[in-house]
C-alpha cells in the first residue's frame, strides 16, 4: 500500500488517502487517525443532510441530531450515529453533542407559530446553553444575509439574535450566512401553474437578488467544517449564494421553461402581502416577519455585509434546483 499524501486537520485528526488493491480493483481509501465526531443539528433537513453526506463521503464520523428517529433511516444508512434531541431541550441537546469536535447548527423558524420570534428565541437559548455545557470547541451556524443588522429585517433579525447569542461563547465560530434558498420558490410556482402569473415580493421586477440552493449550502458547510478554524478570526463570517443573481423576471422565465409556457412576473402590491401570505398558511406573527424582511430587501439593506470579503458560490443554477421539485408541484 502506497501512501499518497497526508493532511493535518484543525486539531481533529490526521487523514491519509491511499491507493489499495482489493476485489481485483484499485480504489481510493480514506483513513482518519484520532479523529473526533462532528455533530449536525437539523440533520434531516436539506442543508444538514447534505453536510452529513459530504462528511461521510470522506470517512468522517458524524453524529446526526434529530427530533424524530423514524426520519433518520437515510442518515443511519450513511453510517451516521443517531442522537435524539429537541432543539428546545437543552439537557438532551448537551448529551447529543457531548464529546464532538465541532457542531453545525441550523435553527428553523416555525412559519405556523403563534409567536414565531419567541419560539425561535427559546431554541436559540437552548442551543446556546447546550453548547456552553459541553464547551463545544467549534461551531458552524447557518445564518442569513443581513444578520449583522440589528433592526427592521424581520425573519433575519432572528439570525442576528442567534449570532449574538453565539458570540458570548468561547467556541471558535463560523457564521455561514445564506442567501434565500432557491427551493423556497416551489411554494409560489403552484400559483404560476394555475394562473400563468408569478407574484413577487421582490420589487422592482428588474432588481437582482442573491439565491442559493440549500444543497450547495450544506456542501459548502462541510468544506468549512473541515478547514482549520484556528486559521481565521472568530467569528469567521462567510456568505454563500448561487453562481449568479436573478431578477423576478428571470425567475418567471425559468418557471416558464420548466412548464413549457409563458409565465409573467408581476409585483404583488404591498397592500396584498399580508392576506396572500396568510392564505399560504403562515401565522400572523410569521407573516409580519416576512413583510419586514421584504421591505428590507426592497430597500437594498439585505446583501453581503460591507467589509466582509469571504463569499462562497454554489454551482447549482436556479433551473436545476427547481427541476426535481416540479413533479410534486404539478402533482
Amino acid at each position: 500500500m502506497k501512501k499518497m499524501f497526508c493532511t493535518i486537520m484543525h486539531g481533529i485528526g490526521r487523514v491519509y488517502e491511499t491507493l489499495r488493491f482489493g476485489s481485483g480493483i484499485l480504489h481510493w481509501v480514506t483513513f482518519w487517525e484520532g479523529i473526533k465526531v462532528f455533530a449536525i443539528l437539523g440533520a434531516t433537513g436539506k442543508v444538514g443532510q447534505t453536510t452529513a453526506t459530504a462528511l461521510r463521503e470522506v470517512g468522517v464520523p458524524v453524529r446526526a441530531v434529530v427530533r424524530d428517529r423514524s426520519k433518520a433511516n437515510q442518515l443511519a444508512a450513511l453510517g451516521c450515529e443517531i442522537a435524539i434531541a429537541d432543539l428546545q431541550d437543552a439537557p438532551a441537546l448537551a448529551r447529543a453533542i457531548d464529546g464532538t469536535c465541532a457542531v453545525q447548527i441550523i435553527c428553523p423558524v416555525c412559519a405556523q407559530g403563534a409567536n414565531a420570534s419567541k419560539e425561535m428565541g427559546r431554541s436559540i437559548e437552548s442551543i446556546g446553553k447546550a453548547l456552553e455545557a459541553v464547551q463545544a470547541p467549534a461551531v458552524l451556524a447557518i445564518s442569513d444575509y443581513g444578520a449583522e443588522l440589528d433592526s427592521g429585517t424581520g425573519v433575519t433579525m432572528l439570525f442576528h439574535a442567534l449570532e449574538e447569542r453565539l458570540r458570548r461563547m468561547a467556541s471558535r465560530l463560523i457564521f455561514l450566512r445564506s442567501a434565500e434558498h432557491m427551493e423556497n420558490w416551489s411554494r409560489v410556482i403552484k400559483v404560476a401553474v394555475q394562473t400563468s402569473a408569478l407574484p413577487s415580493l421582490h420589487h422592482p421586477l428588474t432588481k437582482l437578488f442573491p439565491m442559493v440552493s440549500a444543497f450547495d449550502v450544506g456542501a459548502i458547510a462541510a468544506r468549512l467544517l473541515l478547514s482549520p478554524f484556528e486559521d481565521h478570526v472568530s467569528p469567521r463570517i462567510v456568505h454563500v449564494e448561487g453562481p449568479r443573481r436573478y431578477t423576478p423576471l428571470d425567475v418567471a422565465g425559468v418557471v416558464g421553461a420548466l412548464l413549457g409556457r409563458k409565465i409573467s412576473a408581476y409585483e404583488l402590491p404591498r397592500t396584498d402581502w399580508s392576506a396572500t401570505l396568510r392564505l399560504g398558511g403562515l401565522s400572523e406573527s410569521y407573516t409580519q416577519l416576512v413583510i419586514d424582511l421584504y421591505d428590507a430587501h426592497n430597500a437594498g439593506r439585505i446583501d453581503v455585509q460591507p467589509g466582509v470579503d469571504e463569499t462562497c458560490y454554489g454551482k447549482t443554477e436556479f433551473l436545476d434546483a427547481l427541476k426535481p421539485l416540479m413533479p410534486s408541484v404539478l402533482g
